[in-house]
């Protein structure tokens, strides 16, 4: 068998997230997004802007897919969370969201899927 890339690690490790992301968002719920029936995008200045000011979310995590979309995890000291995925044409659109967000300990986020 051949070793994994890193590249193909990373962009394994981001849609895995994602499509966690995505079945707990539709689960309980998305949070921040709850009566939108359409993307919620703008530009990244805009997206992170606003996601500081409602819910003191700040960058907590982020990947770069190969194709140049760049998946951010933001998230608040009071355990809100937000994905946003941002093109490389710079529009930026939340992907999910929720509450309870927790930073693994050291020993745990070294550990591959």
């Amino acid at each position: 068998m051949k070793p994994i890339s890193k590249s193909v690690e990373i962009m394994l490790a981001v849609a895995s997230l994602t499509l966690l992301a995505l079945a707990f968002g539709w689960g309980a719920g998305i949070a921040h997004a709850e009566e939108a029936t359409q993307p919620v995008c703008g530009s990244h200045e805009t997206v992170l802007h606003t996601l500081q000011g409602k819910y003191a979310e700040k960058p907590a995590s982020m990947g770069l897919a190969n194709n140049g979309t760049i998946v951010e995890v933001l998230a608040s000291q009071d355990g809100t969370w937000t994905i946003v995925m941002t093109t490389p044409g710079g529009e930026s659109c939340l992907l999910a969201a929720g509450d309870y967000w927790r930073n693994l300990p050291a020993q745990m986020a070294g550990r591959t899927l």
